[in-house]
């Protein structure tokens, strides 16, 4: 502790006079300036994006010293105490010592939590902070603010590492009902009143709590409820620290001690339904909760080929065209009945079942079109339905409500472009396409008046740009696609086939100009790095890349390859993964040999982050890595498909994919395995 404030006082001595020359500060503030400057070493200035390149390089370190990387569970512990640690280092140059010691003090409790559960991995990743932590007690001692005593801990051998023991969230089947806290009775309310208004009804900075399995999936940088560790869970981190909720919202002490006893009891799920709405639950009104019901499954068989109306082409059109923002991609989902989903509407809302297969005149929904139970649908002054249409849906749930089972859980707005992507003519789809070209431009911002056209052999480009610009980028285009048509079964038909219509480029001239579209057109924001990328449901087909004057054509054609090499593979068949696409682009486009050798050990320590977080293929198959990650373990993946002893399978998936067998089955034939177990075969092998 001596020597530490000795080279503090060393370093403030001889900076002094210069300091004094530049400020005209007095003694005690220039000490107070040296000491903040000290202290700056408390956090890292970058922020979280600093610190996670920290944490990789952590990782990165630990796998080649033979090491495991860090569990999501540890990451999550490291996590919170350096924000902990931050924030004291903010509070102390504000000259705020007792909130910069009150942040301290958590810190410090954390790191106790973590000193039970430690690892030699996770002591590692912890001593810097630790570190700080001992420079930040001596200066804050000078301030008069006292502290407990901190040690740094022996860092423990990897055989003496206690690993934490994890509870697995999920249904509450065991043990009295009455005991302990409810979910649905006793959490939900507190989600529904304090976080209903972003996460609830919104999705604000990615992060949903609309369902059970929602909050348990977390934001896209992580999971924030840990089962039976409260100080893992960045749920309570952020309410104990006035992150959150925000917008002056305010959860109680005893609110919060209901949060923290539930996620130590196990963080169970005690309703019907992990998927079902928060506020379709039961006992949210304010009354006394009822005993939850199991669930009622509405089973549907698939069509035998004698019914008269199409799910698909029939009746998925009609609910999309007039139940959209009251149920279907609804900020606010209106009596608890989602229809996103064909799952979705079969699971019903608060007033119960919508469907009763065999009958449809005695169905809800039926009688909610006709006017005949309560207020008709569609409501907000919206014209009703025709007698015609009714009866289509009518007689289709009459005739049993049958459907392919795989578009029980598609999208009902994909489901209804399929069906009329499968009935249209490449040139129909072309021309639809170029309408929702300048929808897309119009609602990003872009004077339409001004847009420029240039149509290739597979592509039709564009953008506010001179024609030159688009010309360049269409020629980038069909180049990238001949070199990706090498490895991908050769296809029939004219040019204009190849992707059922030419495929969409949209080239934006600056960086803020294809951010702008992202969030206008996707609702989304793409990472700091990101100059172009692709979309892919059948209707829309497109790259959009950032090019112009300014740009030269090998720029241009680097930005372009690897989307559309991706869009060629995920219009190759049915129900391609993204993940599948992504990988498999950037393989075989060459992006991975184009970067330079700080981005190839920035993306390493990326993968290695990734698949330390996973302890299952399942979560990667479900998209529960950030973006980021999930692109750099689909490319590993991808060069894995294209390796000597895998390119022959690899081969004959695409091959079935584009005879028309659906991605899992095609893959099944090809690698003789399913994707979720080549993947946890895959990851046992990199670990």
């Amino acid at each position: 502790m001596l020597v530490t404030m000795i080279q503090i006082v060393s370093k403030w001595n001889a900076g002094r006079a210069w300091h004094s020359k530049r400020t005209g500060n007095s003694g005690r503030s220039l000490l107070s300036f040296a000491l903040a400057a000290a202290l700056g070493c408390l956090l890292p200035l970058g922020g979280p994006a600093e610190f996670a390149v920290q944490s990789a390089h952590g990782q990165v370190a630990g796998a080649a010293a033979g090491g495991p990387p860090l569990d999501a569970r540890s990451r999550t512990i490291v996590q919170s105490v350096e924000m902990q640690v931050k924030r004291a280092g903010a509070a102390y140059a504000k000259g705020d010592y007792p909130a910069s010691g009150a942040s301290l003090r958590k810190a410090i409790d954390q790191l106790k939590v973590a000193e039970r559960v430690s690892s030699a991995e996770m002591h590692d990743a912890l001593m810097p902070l630790m570190k700080r932590i001992v420079n930040a007690r001596a200066m804050l001692e000078l301030e008069g603010i006292t502290l407990p005593p901190f040690r740094i801990p022996e860092r423990p051998t990897a055989s003496s590492a206690k690993p934490a023991e994890e509870m697995t969230p999920g249904n509450d089947s065991g043990g009295d009902g009455n005991q302990g806290v409810s979910f649905v009775s006793d959490v939900s309310p507190i989600l529904i009143d304090k976080c209903g208004g972003c996460h609830i009804r919104g999705s604000k900075g990615g992060f949903s709590t609309e369902s059970f399995a929602k909050l348990m999936q977390g934001p896209p940088e992580g999971v924030v409820v840990f089962a039976g560790d409260v100080v893992a869970s960045r749920l309570i981190e952020t309410i104990e620290t006035g992150d959150m909720p925000r917008g002056g919202g305010k959860v109680s002490p005893v609110q919060l001690n209901t949060l923290k006893q539930w996620i130590l009891e196990g963080a169970k799920f005690d309703g019907p339904d992990p998927t079902a709405m928060l506020t379709s639950l039961r006992g949210n009104s304010g009354d006394a909760p009822a005993t939850p019901e199991p669930p009622k499954e509405t089973m549907v068989g698939a069509p035998t080929g004698d019914e008269t109306v199409s799910f698909a082409r029939d009746v998925a059109p009609l609910l999309v065209k007039n139940c959209t923002g009251c149920h279907l991609d609804a900020m606010q989902t209106r009596g608890g009945l989602r229809m996103d989903t064909l799952a979705q509407l079969l699971r019903g809302g608060d007033s119960g079942q919508a469907l009763s297969p065999g009958n449809g005149e005695s169905s809800l929904i039926v009688q909610k079109l006709r006017g005949t139970a309560g207020d008709r649908m569609p409501a907000g002054g919206r014209p009703p339905l025709a007698d015609n249409e009714i009866q289509l849906i009518s007689t289709w749930i009459s005739e049993g409500a049958k459907v392919d089972q795989a578009l029980v859980q598609t999208p009902m707005k994909v489901v209804t472009a399929q069906a009329w992507l499968a009935a249209a003519a490449s040139s129909e789809v072309s021309e639809r396409r170029a309408d929702l070209a300048e929808e897309d431009f119009r609602l990003a911002g872009a004077d339409v008046s001004r847009l420029q056209k240039h149509s290739s052999d597979h592509f039709a480009v564009w953008g506010e740009v001179s024609p030159a610009t688009l010309e360049s980028v269409a020629q980038s285009a069909e180049k990238a696609l001949a070199a990706a048509r090498k490895f991908l079964p050769a296809a029939s038909g004219a040019p204009e086939d190849y992707f059922h219509g030419k495929a969409s480029i949209y080239v934006l001239p600056k960086r803020y100009n294809y951010s702008e579209f992202s969030k206008m057109v996707e609702g989304r924001s793409v990472p700091s790095d990101w100059s172009s990328h692709w979309k892919y449901d059948g209707i829309r087909s497109y790259v959009a890349v950032v090019a112009s004057e300014r740009d030269d054509e090998e720029q241009i054609a680097e930005r372009v390859a690897a989307p559309v090499a991706s869009l060629a593979v995920v219009s190759r068949g049915e129900g391609v993964p993204r993940w599948f696409a992504e990988g498999l682009g950037t393989t075989i486009s060459g992006g991975e040999s184009k970067r330079d050798r700080n981005e190839n050990m920035r993306r390493q320590a990326e993968l290695i982050t990734a698949v330390g977080s996973l302890k299952s293929g399942k979560d990667f198959l479900n998209g529960k890595l950030p973006p980021e990650r999930s692109d750099r373990m689909a490319v590993a993946l991808a060069e894995s498909f294209l390796s000597r002893q895998n390119r022959r399978g690899f081969d004959a998936v695409m091959r079935s994919l584009q005879s028309g067998q659906p991605f899992p089955a095609a893959f099944q034939s090809g690698m003789k395995t399913t994707p979720l177990a080549y993947v946890d075969a895959w990851l046992q092998w990199v670990k």
